[in-house]
């Protein structure tokens, strides 16, 4: 495994209180800054029925960053297999290959959220056969001639799908988790894995991934030399002070966004883990000054041994003025001590 850090953005695209139009050319621009810093990647999450998901359509916006950058590649971290006939989804996953030159990858999850999988009429205690039988049937799409399949929920006889991957045999793949079964099983599938929680929790994954990973080694492990990250949440301005300032009322709004769909259904389940006194305490958002954000970040790196770092700039209410200039201080002030 790589032992350099490669540095990426993470991305709910949250639609805090921004014309949706201004929002979409907003993150475009910050995907910029990042492609011209040399960023790895950028991820965005997708979500439905509730204002965390301005951009529950990954692929869309894909299509735009495809044409306004360069070298950055881009997942959606995940697609949510449930929702897609996966035909259809690998179809467009292929286009994107195409129109970017190589450069997407593919992030995928049955879902977190069982409110957002009902709204799509999906009974989330099927969600798990349907993403091993979709992402079974995505991989064939790619890598098959043709698409024969049988299974409870899919079914296909000899069928041509006739645009493939410009990257070969698959385009890397993706896996976000934060507990031990979803790791192991990125491990196992040779996925790259992306975690978050508290440094503890992510040094815990971050070994037990590479121990099932070297164990599990085949020659059917779609990524040979796997990413194994960690995201966090990101407001560095010029003092402690003034950064706790400008980001809670911010994150307050990202997490009323976060909660909204559980709350709609009167279920508090993750009130106290998306809390901002639980966030701060547990380091799953970095706020301070330029100094503070590197130290917790090196100390970061240096527990967990991983070899990717996704940083979200723009949540909540954050102007964009603010997120842009935190993410290029990032880049000028913090990024150079990674690889130190």
């Amino acid at each position: 495994m790589t032992p350099k850090l490669e540095l990426g953005l993470f991305d709910w695209i949250d639609r805090g209180n921004f014309d949706v139009a201004d929002l979409y050319e907003q993150r475009i621009q910050l995907v910029e800054i990042a492609d011209q810093a040399g960023f790895y990647g950028y991820h965005l999450a997708e979500h439905h029925g509730t204002s965390l998901g301005a951009a529950p359509s990954p692929s869309v916006f894909f299509s735009a960053l495809a044409q306004r950058t360069n070298q950055i590649r881009f997942s959606a971290m995940a697609f949510l297999l449930p929702l897609y006939h996966p035909v259809r989804l690998a179809e467009e996953i292929c286009m994107l290959d195409h129109l970017s030159n190589g450069r997407v990858e593919v992030g995928v999850s049955r879902g977190v959220s069982p409110y957002e999988i009902k709204g799509y009429g999906v009974d989330p205690d099927s969600t798990q056969e349907v993403f091993d039988e979709s992402l079974e049937v995505i991989v064939k799409c790619m890598t098959d001639d043709s698409l024969s399949y049988n299974g409870k929920h899919f079914q296909f006889d000899d069928l041509e799908v006739s645009v493939k991957p410009k990257q070969k045999p698959t385009p890397p793949f993706w896996y976000p988790t934060f507990s031990e079964k979803g790791t192991k099983y990125a491990a196992k599938h040779g996925f790259n894995f992306i975690t978050l929680g508290p440094p503890e929790l992510a040094t815990q994954l971050s070994k037990l991934y590479q121990q099932t990973f070297e164990e599990s080694k085949t020659g059917k492990q779609l990524n040979k030399q796997p990413k194994i990250g960690t995201m966090r949440q990101i407001f560095i301005a010029d003092t402690d002070q003034e950064a706790m300032r400008i980001a809670e009322p911010a994150y307050n709004t990202w997490y009323r966004s976060i909660t909204e769909l559980w709350h709609k259904n009167n279920d508090t389940s993750f009130d106290d883990f998306f809390s901002w006194e639980s966030f701060l305490n547990n380091e799953t958002i970095l706020v301070g000054s330029v100094d503070s954000v590197k130290s917790k970040i090196l100390d970061l790196v240096e527990k967990t041994r991983i070899n990717y770092f996704a940083g979200s700039f723009a949540w909540g209410s954050l102007p964009f003025e603010k997120s842009q200039e935190s993410l290029c201080r990032f880049i000028t002030e913090i990024s150079p001590s990674l690889n130190a």
